[in-house]
């Protein structure tokens, strides 16, 4: 007699669940992991957790330092990273614009999308004067506290930003924007004058600036922002001209998103 479908796929689904818990387990933060970290943050058996590390190695998910007992995320995951970049609409259309930017400008671009509460990382380049030993692509971020995340909400009401972030925010400066009404003001004035910014709200000693970015139906479906150490920046005497490029860059990519003005919404009623 066959054996259960449904056992089948109920194991199946578990173990797929535990594997996809011991890749969670690789961080920013915490890039490498030894099979005993594994254990003691996924709760699972050692024998188990063992099991299933060979497999994803086996498959190049994860790799193995044979001299140190470390795991690190492998070349697999990175493949799949790519085929999801190189599928999305928003970074094929806009990767090259915001290489050049950061090339002209000397600054940090980048291009992010809105998932759920926080941006999303889809493109990251760093000019001369804003370098960095690391990419942000794949990173996320608060909405509340970057230019970028502004932008993102730009369209939204008053009502529909209470429901997805509530009223008050973590302050991650004494400068960050950390309640509603504070957000609101702000957002206000991001649409006034077409582009939002952020100045050490975030972190300290660094600046952004960033404009919305809309697809054929004029909803704001990502942001483009310059970025980078506040003397690079240099606000006060170069607001203007970097705020007239960001914007000029990320109307260029809505443009080929299929963007129209007689598509725009229409005014928010904050």
């Amino acid at each position: 007699m066959p054996r259960s479908t449904t056992r089948e796929v109920g194991g199946g689904t578990q173990s797929v669940e535990r594997a996809l818990s011991l890749l969670s387990a690789f961080t920013e933060e915490h890039p490498e992991r030894r099979v005993s970290e594994l254990v003691q943050l996924t709760g699972l058996g050692q024998s188990t957790v063992s099991r299933l590390v060979g497999t994803l190695e086996a498959l190049g998910f994860v790799t193995h330092d044979a001299r140190s007992g470390l795991y690190r995320v492998g070349p697999t995951v990175v493949q799949l990273a790519g085929i999801a970049l190189n599928q999305s609409a928003i970074h094929r259309q806009s990767r090259q614009i915001a290489q050049d930017l950061a090339s002209e400008l000397g600054l940090g671009a980048n291009i992010a999308e809105q998932h759920g509460t926080e941006l999303f990382y889809l493109c990251n380049f760093e000019g001369r004067l804003a370098p960095r030993s690391f990419t942000l692509v794949g990173r996320s971020g608060p909405l509340h506290a970057t230019a970028m995340g502004k932008a993102l909400l730009s369209d939204l009401t008053s009502d529909e930003i209470q429901a997805l972030l509530g009223t008050r925010y973590p302050a991650y400066t004494p400068k960050t924007v950390a309640d509603l009404d504070g957000l609101l003001a702000a957002l206000a004035e991001g649409r006034g004058r077409g582009y939002t910014t952020e100045h050490e709200e975030l972190a300290f000693g660094r600046a952004c600036l960033a404009a919305p970015i809309r697809d054929n139906t004029g909803r704001v479906v990502a942001a483009l922002s310059v970025s980078g150490p506040l003397s690079a920046m240099d606000l006060p005497s170069r607001q203007d001209e970097l705020a007239s490029r960001v914007i000029e860059q990320a109307d260029q990519i809505s443009t080929g998103l299929g963007y129209h003005a007689s598509a725009a919404p229409l005014p928010v009623n904050a």
